[in-house]
C-alpha cells in the first residue's frame, strides 16, 4: 500500500465573477510564506499541512486540497476559507467543502 493512500481531500466551488482575481490575489498572498504557482486561470500552494490546487473557470472558483490526515486537512481548509473570505469582503461567498477529490 502506498503512503498516499490514506491522504485526506476536499474541494469546494466558489460562486464569484471575481475567480480569476481572488485566485492570483491567494496565491500571491501565500507565495510570500510558502511554494506558490499561479497564473490567471489556475494555481498551486505547497503549504507543510498539504496542497491547495485553485482553478477559475468563468465565474466559479475551483479549491481542491490534499493533505496527509484530517486534521491537517481541516486546518488547510480554515487557513484557504478565511483567506479568500478576508478578500472577498465586497461580496457574500460561500466555501461549502465536500469531502474526496475534485472530480
Amino acid at each position: 500500500m502506498s503512503e498516499t493512500s490514506n491522504r485526506q481531500h476536499s474541494h469546494a466551488e466558489v460562486a464569484t465573477a471575481n475567480a480569476s482575481r481572488y485566485l492570483q490575489q491567494l496565491c500571491k498572498h501565500f507565495g510570500h510564506k510558502v511554494e506558490a504557482s499561479f497564473d490567471e486561470k489556475a494555481g498551486i500552494v505547497r503549504f507543510s499541512i498539504g496542497d491547495c490546487r485553485l482553478q477559475a473557470e468563468g465565474e466559479v472558483l475551483r479549491l481542491a486540497l490534499d493533505a496527509p490526515d484530517a486534521e491537517a486537512l481541516l486546518q488547510l481548509q480554515d487557513v484557504v476559507a478565511s483567506h479568500l473570505l478576508r478578500f472577498a469582503f465586497r461580496e457574500p461567498l460561500t466555501v461549502e467543502w465536500r469531502a474526496g477529490a475534485a472530480a
